[in-house]
């Protein structure tokens, strides 16, 4: 076999290593009521799970990134792979929540987070000239194809097979990349061999801090305000602690100094805002469409598509197309309309009997969205010297993954909240609901809001009289309703506070980004 061949069936090989990693949380989306169905769980369960999985990635992406210089980039995305082959097989067999939280939403989220950080290195290494900038450039279209056709494939395969089948045929693909990894050379870590441990706790501990407070307050328990403020009280130490470090002339988890370049600062926050709006939107809709419109898998994903698939053409359109234009004044115009789009879905909710009434919001905010993939990731950075290149897209990862988990925290809670809160206080002032009735039949929604179809709702108040039955069918569409347009506020501020941090984008000079900055953004 020739160099070449060689060349060109690696590429191919981590191509599929990161078209699964990203189609994996689409089909998570997609299949959510077919999930809660089979494991007689919640959606709330299911929705932190997802979110779960995009913490544990961006919370340990920074401390894998060191883990594979000093242990072996190769081993590391071995590892990462079979992290990820372990969530899989885990889904295609679980019979309990415990099973995905702990296989699919921890093991395969640290798995997620050895994957990305090793495949920068190791194309950086494995490729030269032409054939490093293919392959990257392959790379990065696997991930936006995944992006754009996660829902179609996922919601195809759960409605005519099973949302388990997924999960196995990402297994199959993660076998086949295994079984080519002799392809693969490592590549030497020749930097500071010493680690900054307590740096790497200290991110954990914020980022998950946050997060989980916001996924127990969903889950009504204990302690949020104390986990919120643990998380932000470690994110301010360990931003001293890195400081404290770097003065020192010590080994940091990152370096701080990478926040003093203003547009890597801006750029970090378009990022997380990004991707806070993505993760709100891609987590509030499929719940809307499941839960109130009882659509199937396929249904949600065809009525999710005009979002996932204008992102991806425009992102390519806008890659190539870009002209003189420059990217601080593309990245405002992407916010701006996916802040338009978002909100033109609010006032159309409650007329919603169908999925396609969304095509028009979905196809204006996946534009903006489109504009903003094919900018940001060079615009953040485009400041940093090659030496630190691969430690900040390292951060700028980190970012990205926070802000989805973010966004897929709080939208969802936002959304279950409003839902079980309006449930309780509609029905509490219903005049046709009997007041011995009231208390619980809001006590049985408040419960069950999460799950609770009109269909579902029917066969509950099968031995209620008909005005009743019809008044809490009613009372189920307009909570529904008013859920997700609370849970699209989420998406909506991210969408604007990324339009103010545009603006102060357009006040900095522009910085034409070197070729080993386009790899990285590109991979």
């Amino acid at each position: 076999m020739t160099q070449t061949a060689g060349n060109s069936r690696l590429s191919l090989v981590l191509a599929a290593a990161m078209f699964v990693l990203v189609v994996d949380t689409s089909l998570m989306n997609v299949s959510i009521a077919a999930v809660v169905k089979d494991l007689d769980t919640t959606v709330s369960s299911v929705q932190s799970a997802i979110a779960l999985e995009a913490l544990v990635s961006a919370a340990f992406i920074l401390i894998s990134s060191k883990v594979g210089d000093l242990f072996g980039r190769k081993r590391a995305f071995v590892l990462g792979l079979l992290g990820y082959a372990t969530g899989a097989v885990a889904m295609t067999v679980a019979q309990s929540l415990t099973a995905i939280i702990i296989f699919w939403a921890i093991i395969g989220g640290l798995g997620a987070s050895l994957l990305l950080p090793a495949m920068q290195s190791l194309i950086h290494g494995n490729f030269e000239g032409a054939a490093q900038k293919k392959t990257y450039a392959l790379v990065g279209a696997a991930a936006a194809v995944a992006a754009a056709v996660g829902p179609l494939l996922g919601g195809f395969v759960t409605t005519y097979l099973s949302w388990r089948v997924g999960f196995l045929l990402e297994a199959v693909v993660i076998a086949v990349v295994l079984s080519q990894i002799g392809l693969l050379k490592d590549v030497p870590y020749t930097g500071e061999r010493h680690a900054d441990v307590v740096g790497a706790g200290l991110s954990v501990v914020g980022m998950g801090g946050v997060v989980l407070g916001i996924l127990v307050w969903q889950e009504g328990g204990e302690s949020v305000g104390l986990l919120i403020a643990i998380g932000a009280l470690s994110l301010w130490v360990l931003a001293r602690w890195l400081r404290r470090r770097h003065d020192e002339g010590k080994v940091t988890l990152l370096d701080p100094d990478l926040f003093r370049l203003p547009a890597f600062r801006v750029g970090i926050s378009g990022q997380l805002l990004q991707n806070v709006a993505l993760g709100g939107a891609m987590i509030a809709l499929p719940i809307f469409l499941q839960v109130k419109l009882e659509y199937d898998a396929l249904e949600t994903g065809l009525s999710i598509a005009p979002l996932s698939l204008t992102m991806f053409a425009v992102a390519i359109l806008a890659g190539r197309r870009a002209g003189g234009r420059r990217a601080s004044n593309i990245i405002r115009t992407g916010f701006a309309l996916t802040a338009v789009g978002i909100a033109l879905i609010v006032p159309i909710v409650p007329d919603a009997d169908s999925g396609w009434i969304l095509f028009v919001p979905l196809v204006i905010a996946g534009a903006g969205l489109g504009l903003l993939v094919s900018q940001l990731n060079n615009y953040t950075l485009a400041p940093i010297d090659d030496e630190r290149i691969s430690e900040a897209a390292g951060v700028n990862s980190a970012a990205g993954s926070f802000g989805l988990s973010f966004g897929l925290a709080v939208a969802g809670g936002i959304l279950l909240a409003t839902l079980s809160l309006a449930f309780t206080n509609m029905s509490n002032a219903s005049p046709v609901i009997p007041s011995t009735q009231q208390q619980q039949i809001a006590q049985t929604l408040e419960d069950d809001a999460q799950v609770v179809s009109n269909t579902q709702l029917e066969k509950l108040l099968a031995g209620e009289p008909p005005a009743v039955q019809k008044e809490v069918l009613k009372i189920n569409d307009d909570a529904s309703d008013l859920a997700l347009q609370v849970a699209l506020l989420v998406p909506i501020l991210a969408a604007l506070l990324g339009l103010f941090n545009a603006f102060r984008m357009i006040r900095l000079p522009d910085i034409e980004p070197s070729a080993a900055v386009e790899a990285a953004a590109l991979g």
